[in-house]
């Protein structure tokens, strides 16, 4: 009997799909498997009898996949089963930068008392006008399984697309759309864009690339989209670009001390992958990557290992 222990609240509907060679386990010293979803695993002390470990999800930065590759503890992710759940809510950061729908919807709840308001608010209602993103450009920052669908839906809705991804073949980003530039310089984007979203990993190359320098090539009044990971965008230069107006809206899924200071902002408590389909397609593909590895040595979707 293989022993499976849940340092997070996992998925009812991934768990169930484990066979009855698999049981749960509160006891980290009698674990073959851990899954996970943000619980920090750096600085824990994880014994030799866990033989796997996955995570419910994209980022696996909260895992110590270097030091369990030596062991020869495979680190498994799940690409792509949170994808649409992320593309939903750049949509929505989009349409939310490009109309003050926050400011429309709090004059609404501060004149709650009004008896006149529907007549108020036809006055009022000027202070919140915004534009459309309709022949708007968008720039897509790394065409993985999220940037992708991006793309798409962006062009469903009358968005023409600019797209830049290192690792893609042209080929490859052809398949994605007919419609999108697939530019290898990303001052095509900077310079082109309306709006811009990023969606790479945080690594060594990747963090801090949104600096004062790309930030500059950016054109006036561009919205910006982070709901990849905070350490992309230098804090500082975002910052200032807010402050002087060159970027007229930074909106972003992570709510950091640095954030929470910056002018004209629309910022989400990390919910791109918080819906309910999301979080059960993570747990399906997981807890199936697990039950494979134990009962075959095949590691799918494996991070740290070739």
């Amino acid at each position: 009997m293989y022993k499976v222990l849940c340092l997070n609240n996992i998925s009812q509907v991934g768990l169930s799909r484990l066979t009855d060679e698999f049981e749960i386990t509160e006891n980290i010293e009698e674990a073959d498997a851990i899954l996970v979803r943000s619980a920090d695993m750096l600085s824990m002390d994880i014994p030799e009898n866990v033989k796997v470990i996955a995570r419910a999800g994209a980022g696996y930065n909260n895992i110590p996949t270097a030091a369990l590759a030596e062991r020869g503890v495979p680190v498994f992710n799940t690409p792509g089963a949170n994808a649409n759940g992320v593309k939903e809510l750049v949509l929505c950061g989009m349409l939310m930068a490009a109309r003050d729908l926050l400011g429309g919807v709090q004059w609404c709840k501060d004149n709650a008392d009004d008896p006149a308001i529907a007549k108020t608010a036809e006055k009022a209602k000027k202070a919140y006008a915004g534009g459309e993103i309709l022949g708007k450009t968008l720039g897509v920052i790394g065409l993985g399984a999220i940037g992708k669908l991006v793309v798409r839906s962006a062009e469903a809705l009358g968005m023409k697309t600019v797209g830049y991804d290192p690792y893609l073949p042209a080929e490859a980003a052809a398949a994605i759309s007919e419609n999108m530039l697939f530019t290898a310089d990303l001052a095509d984007v900077y310079a082109q864009c309306d709006y811009i979203t990023i969606h790479v990993p945080a690594m060594e190359s990747t963090i801090g690339m949104i600096d004062a320098e790309a930030i500059g090539q950016m054109k006036p009044n561009c919205v910006f989209l982070n709901f990849s990971r905070d350490t992309l965008v230098d804090a500082e230069a975002m910052t200032a670009a807010l402050a002087q107006g060159k970027i007229a809206k930074y909106v972003t899924d992570f709510a950091t001390p640095a954030v929470m200071q910056m002018e004209n902002t629309i910022v989400f408590p990390h919910l791109g992958a918080s819906t309910a389909e999301s979080e059960d397609n993570c747990a399906i593909m997981a807890v199936e990557d697990i039950m494979t590895y134990l009962k075959t040595g095949v590691r799918n979707h494996c991070v740290n290992m070739k």
